[in-house]
């Protein structure tokens, strides 16, 4: 089998210029957004495209060692897309300095004299300080690149030597990086999106934001795997069963994000403590009760009721929809977790339109760009004939 076999057909073409046109579009309603409303909110909005964006690729690299130490072929038609987009950690790194130059605009805890004037914040200072704060996401992305592009370089060298050997590596690398990437999402979104209010504070918000990241990961992949379906060769490859085997996934996870959610909230209201509650206070009044309601109905109610039937999820257009559906919410979901914090009142501008579709842009662009340059299947790892064969038994 060469590597030519599965090369990535036009669509991918297709994506990758959707991708700049996005970048172009993004780029001007952010001019447009800007000159309505200032630095303040572009680096608000900011905050929200960049976790958003940098969580689809988390998840991705986190799912792609799941797939490492469980195999299944779920995993192996879904590796290329997962690779694709761990493969944009580097520059989602550089796309970082955005929110060190708005840090005095996000997170309050930065102004000199803050703790002060504010026992909350002098309590945590030893942690919330700027050089700790920086030298944490050095670190955090410092451990994601060096896994995810250890893993990209031994998934080269499998598809050009077939070494078996390598695939006992990437397994022990990914056992170990999941540890690593369960600790360090979890104190990064405590660092750039709980401390934005530093009296706040959750120990459910870690699992919160990895369930939604590969909740994202999934809807992604899912994605493209449909627009690869379309053409030879994956359509070839991909049946009906291997995406009814990823539409239980996306739904498991949909279910995970709904319970950690609800868990979150019921704690919080059960024990109704004044560090605690105004987080759904604030969220439950000033026209934010309707990005509420909408998450409730439409991020949970609505996909939950359509992935029960089993051929929706085995349904190619039907499950793209939901997936497509399902990433537009996890946006709205960050939205509403950072948006109060600033204004008290809802005032959705567009801007924060505008930023998620720039760095989604960005993202597509270097997404499509690692799908060209790579066989869309791993061609030696060793579930792939499994993988090709797929079938209910």
């Amino acid at each position: 089998m060469t590597t030519d076999t599965y090369h990535a057909p036009e669509s991918v073409s297709g994506l990758q210029k959707l991708g700049i046109a996005a970048v172009v579009v993004g780029l001007v309603l952010t001019g447009v957004g800007y000159s309505m409303t200032g630095l303040d909110r572009f680096y608000q909005a900011y905050l929200v495209a960049w976790t958003f964006w940098l969580g689809v690729a988390l998840g991705s690299m986190a799912l792609l060692m799941v797939q490492h130490l469980s195999g299944g072929a779920w995993g192996v038609v879904l590796r290329r897309p997962l690779e694709a987009a761990a493969s944009t950690l580097p520059v989602m790194a550089v796309l970082f300095i955005p929110i060190y130059l708005g840090m005095h605009d996000l997170y309050h805890w930065s102004h000199e004299g803050a703790a002060e004037a504010d026992a909350i914040i002098a309590a945590k200072a030893p942690y919330l300080n700027t050089p700790f704060f920086l030298g944490r996401t050095v670190f955090y992305f410092a451990a994601w690149i060096l896994i995810s592009q250890t893993l990209l370089k031994w998934s080269k060298q499998q598809d050009e030597t077939g070494d078996p050997g390598l695939a006992d590596k990437m397994a022990y690398l990914s056992g170990g990086g999941l540890v690593v990437y369960t600790l360090t999402v979890t104190f990064a979104v405590t660092d750039w999106l709980m401390s934005v209010n530093p009296h706040w504070f959750s120990t459910m918000w870690g699992p919160l934001f990895m369930a939604g990241q590969g909740l994202a990961a999934f809807a992604l992949g899912i994605s493209v795997l449909v627009m690869l379906s379309k053409t030879a060769p994956m359509s070839h490859v991909l049946t009906s069963h291997h995406f009814h085997d990823l539409g239980k996934f996306l739904f498991a996870f949909l279910m995970l994000w709904t319970y950690l959610m609800f868990s979150q909230y019921l704690i919080v209201y059960s024990a109704n403590l004044q560090e605690e509650a105004p987080h759904y206070i604030d969220r439950n009044n000033g026209g934010y009760e309707y990005v509420t309601y909408a998450l409730m109905a439409l991020h949970f109610a609505v996909p939950y009721a359509l992935l029960l039937s089993r051929d929706v999820k085995r349904g190619i257009g039907s499950l793209r929809v939901i997936a497509v559906w399902l990433l537009v919410m996890r946006v709205v979901d960050y939205y509403w977790q950072v948006a109060p914090e600033f204004h008290k009142t809802l005032s959705a501008s567009v801007i924060d339109v505008a930023l998620p579709i720039a760095l989604g842009g960005v993202f597509l662009t270097l997404y499509a760009m690692r799908l060209k340059s790579h066989p869309l299947l791993p061609l030696n790892d060793a579930g792939l004939e499994k993988a090709l064969t797929h079938h209910v038994h």
